[in-house]
């Protein structure tokens, strides 16, 4: 079995905690959907995919289980961090990478690492076309606008 398949099966059964059938099945959409994300970023920018979509699986589970957003970029790296020794199949250099892309990931005006950035566009990609009914938030403008152009659409 592969590292993220187990991670999804350990974030999966963390998710069962959410009581809210709507909120759980967001919760899982999202992180699904932002890890596919990653994975396409990192490939078309010629970075191995697994650990971006690892931390991508990770990145909201702090909001996810207390149900607050504040600071929850911060607070889901030190959570990533019992995950990954849970999963114990990651180098302490790999838990650095996925909980440092974790940590950043809500600064969006600001530019981190090369893996950083994936998640960080991994997650407005999904926030701005999983419902294109839906307008671009402004703190994600720049880097939708980016994204469209790297990915040649607009």
């Amino acid at each position: 079995m592969s590292r993220l398949k187990d991670l999804r099966a350990i974030i999966f059964r963390e998710l069962q905690k959410i009581n809210d059938e709507e909120k759980k099945t967001s919760a899982i959409i999202h992180l699904n959907g932002v890890s596919l994300a990653a994975v396409l970023i990192a490939e078309k920018r010629g970075m191995d995919p697994e650990l971006p979509a690892m931390a991508a699986m990770m990145h909201d589970m702090a909001a996810y289980l207390s149900g607050s957003y504040e600071d929850h970029a911060h607070r889901g790296a030190e959570l990533a961090k019992t995950y990954l020794a849970e999963l114990n199949q990651t180098s302490e250099e790999e838990n650095e990478r996925i909980c440092s892309m974790i940590y950043h990931h809500d600064d969006k005006h600001v530019t981190d690492g090369p893996l950083d950035e994936v998640l960080k566009d991994a997650d407005v990609i999904h926030h701005c076309f999983h419902d294109p009914s839906k307008p671009v938030k402004d703190k994600e403008k720049q880097r939708h606008q980016a994204l469209c152009e790297e990915f040649g659409l607009k």
